[in-house]
């Protein structure tokens, strides 16, 4: 998939990693973006659609579908993220936010725009995952859930999708410097690196993209003996 012509759309992306990624499609060549935020007017780079999209309503969804049938490249990148373990007060409540968002969010994006890529040649898909994916601890417990779930999505979803030729490419990363980790007392990558990183296996052809070091570290010790997500505190 090549960023060059494509056009694209990119959930969360007035802020923070969805951003960042706007601005390397700019870079990059892409013919178009739309811009989806749950407030259009919060979109200020020119040469940009703005979209009103929140990912949990299916309304919004549906009518970014209608809005965009040009589109060759999705970026589910739309998250939230809430500290605190399984036994917290609210936990129950965070776990139900977080499965909204960063699960049914992604698989809403996906149901509404597949039909369209596969009109379009086939395209691809991408979702913004973590290494949250395969480790948990208190400190991000619901939504470690939450991205396991995005994980085993993107998983099934290059499975269904391959018969229409659309790429499916899953994103981890460790922290990353945006307002979502910006309590978090921990080393973090700036976003370009990991857009560049994600868009850099996206054009290669790539199904999976470990953007980071600790992701590539993460990932390397699920087969350690005894694996990362045993170990990890």
């Amino acid at each position: 998939m090549k960023i060059e012509g494509a056009v694209v759309l990119v959930t969360g992306a007035n802020r923070g990693l969805g951003l960042a990624f706007v601005r390397a499609l700019i870079a990059g060549g892409a013919a178009k973006i739309y811009a989806g935020a749950r407030n259009p007017g919060s979109i200020a780079l020119p040469g940009v659609v703005p979209l009103k999209l929140d990912v949990t309503r299916d309304d919004d969804v549906a009518a970014a579908a209608r809005a965009a049938r040009d589109v060759t490249l999705v970026i589910n990148n739309a998250g939230i993220a809430k500290f605190g373990g399984y036994l917290g007060a609210n936990a129950m409540d965070d776990a139900r936010d977080h499965l909204e968002v960063n699960y049914f969010g992604p698989l809403r994006i996906a149901r509404a725009f597949a039909p369209i890529l596969a009109a379009n040649g086939g395209g691809a898909l991408m979702n913004v995952l973590s290494v949250a994916s395969w480790i948990n601890n208190p400190l991000l417990a619901t939504y470690g859930a939450s991205k396991s779930a995005a994980w085993a999505l993107t998983n099934g979803l290059r499975t269904e999708l391959a018969a229409q030729g659309t790429q499916v490419l899953g994103v981890h990363a460790g922290f990353i410097d945006t307002d979502l980790a910006r309590d978090v007392a921990a080393p973090k990558s700036a976003p370009e690196d990991i857009v560049r990183s994600a868009l850099e296996a996206l054009e290669r052809g790539d199904s999976q993209a470990l953007t980071d070091e600790v992701s590539r570290q993460v990932h390397q010790g699920l087969s350690a003996d005894p694996p990362v997500y045993l170990q990890y505190r």
